[in-house]
C-alpha cells in the first residue's frame, strides 16, 4: 500500500491540481467538475484516486473554511461513503 506522498505524484492528478490553482473563489462548480471527471464513476473508480481526492479536499484551505461550496461538501460526502462501502466490503470478505 503506497503512502498519500507516492500517490499524489501521479502526473494525471498533478495536472488537475495545478488547473485549479486559484480558480476556487471565482469557479467551484467548474472545479468541482473538474474533479468529478479525474474520479468518473465514483463507485467503480481507483481507490487511490478516491484518496488522492479526499486528501485535497481535506487540505488546509478546505478545513479553515477560506474554500467553500456546497459542491465541495457533496463530493467529500460521496467519497467518503464509497470509501466506507469499500471498506466495509473487505471486512465481508
Amino acid at each position: 500500500m503506497r503512502n498519500i506522498q507516492e500517490l499524489v505524484k501521479d502526473s494525471e492528478w498533478q495536472k488537475i491540481r495545478k488547473s485549479l490553482l486559484g480558480k476556487w473563489k471565482e469557479n467551484p462548480n467548474w472545479c468541482c467538475n473538474q474533479l468529478k471527471k479525474y474520479l468518473g464513476n465514483i463507485s467503480t473508480t481507483d481507490e487511490n484516486k478516491l484518496k488522492i481526492v479526499m486528501n485535497y479536499l481535506t487540505g488546509s484551505g478546505f478545513r479553515s473554511g477560506k474554500i467553500s461550496h456546497p459542491c465541495i461538501t457533496d463530493l467529500r460526502g460521496k467519497i467518503s461513503a464509497e470509501m466506507k462501502k469499500r471498506k466495509f466490503a473487505k471486512k465481508e470478505k
